[in-house]
C-alpha cells in the first residue's frame, strides 16, 4: 500500500479509517449516519468539507464519507481510499431515480451493474469505455439476505450512472428504461470501475428518491436526514464484512 497520505483531498492516516466505508453522497447524511449510528465516532476529514467519521456499530468498526456528487468526485475518493487507505470495502448509500413504474418511491434498488453514458471507463484502455461494471456478489447476496428477512420493499438490476443531472437528451432515460435498467443516479459505474481495478468491493445501495415515470419526489431535507431502512441495512452489512 502506498504512503501517499494525507491526500489532497482525505486529511487522514490509514489507521483512522475502517476496513469498509460506508459513502453517502452528501456531506450532512454522513454526519447524520455518525451521529445516530455510531458509537464514539469521530472526524477523520473535513476537506473541501466532504465529512469523514469512524466509529463502532453494534461491535464493529465503520466508517461513512461522503463521495460528493457525480463520477470524477466518487473517482478521486474511492480511488485514494483502496490505493492509499487500506479500504477493502466501499458501500454506496446514495438516491436514485425510477426509471419503471414497478420501482416506487423509497424502494431500495441494489445495483448489480451500472451502465453510463460516461467517459470514465476510457482511462482503462478498453475502445469507448466499453466495460460493463459490477457489483461484489457476495455484498449484493448478503444485501439482498438482509432485505429479505426485513419485510423490505427492493429491486435487484442495473443502474443508470449519467453524467448528467439535466440532461439535453430529455428521451435518454426511456431508452435505458426500455432495457430493463431500474433507477438512474450519477457515481456507481466510476465506484465498480475502482474497485474492479483494485481488486476491492464495492456495492451501490439506492433509495428512491424520485420517480421519473410517475413524477413523485422526495425533499431535499428528507434524502438527508431520512432512508433510514437503506441506512440501517447498510450498517448491518458493514457489521459482517468488517
Amino acid at each position: 500500500m502506498s504512503k501517499l497520505y494525507p491526500t489532497p483531498h482525505i486529511n487522514a492516516t490509514p489507521e483512522e479509517i475502517a476496513k469498509i466505508v460506508l459513502m453517502p453522497g452528501d456531506p450532512l447524511r454522513a454526519k447524520f449516519v455518525a451521529e445516530h449510528y455510531l458509537e464514539d465516532a469521530k472526524l477523520f476529514n473535513n476537506v473541501r468539507g466532504v465529512q469523514g467519521y469512524t466509529g463502532i456499530y453494534d461491535g464493529a468498526r465503520v466508517s461513512v464519507m461522503a463521495s460528493g456528487m457525480g463520477m470524477p468526485s466518487i473517482g478521486i475518493y474511492s480511488y485514494e481510499l483502496y490505493h492509499f487507505f487500506g479500504v477493502e470495502t466501499i458501500v454506496r448509500i446514495g438516491s436514485a431515480g425510477a426509471l419503471c413504474p414497478e420501482v416506487g418511491v423509497r424502494d431500495l434498488v441494489f445495483g448489480m451493474g451500472a451502465c453510463t453514458n460516461s467517459a470514465y471507463g476510457k482511462q482503462f484502455g478498453l475502445g469507448d469505455g466499453l466495460v460493463a461494471p459490477i457489483c461484489d456478489f457476495e455484498l449484493l447476496s448478503e444485501a439482498v439476505a438482509l432485505a429479505k428477512s426485513r419485510g423490505l420493499r427492493y429491486h435487484v438490476g442495473n443502474l443508470l450512472s449519467s453524467d448528467t443531472f439535466y440532461s439535453a437528451d430529455a428521451d435518454e432515460w426511456r431508452r435505458y428504461a426500455a432495457l430493463g435498467t431500474l433507477a438512474v443516479e450519477m457515481e456507481a459505474a466510476a465506484l465498480y470501475l475502482n474497485a474492479a481495478a483494485a481488486g476491492k468491493r464495492a456495492l451501490s445501495i439506492c433509495t428512491v428518491s424520485d420517480s421519473l415515470v410517475t413524477g413523485e419526489a422526495t425533499t431535499s431535507e428528507e434524502r438527508q436526514n431520512t432512508f433510514r431502512e437503506m441506512i440501517e441495512l447498510s450498517l448491518s452489512l458493514a457489521k459482517k464484512f468488517s
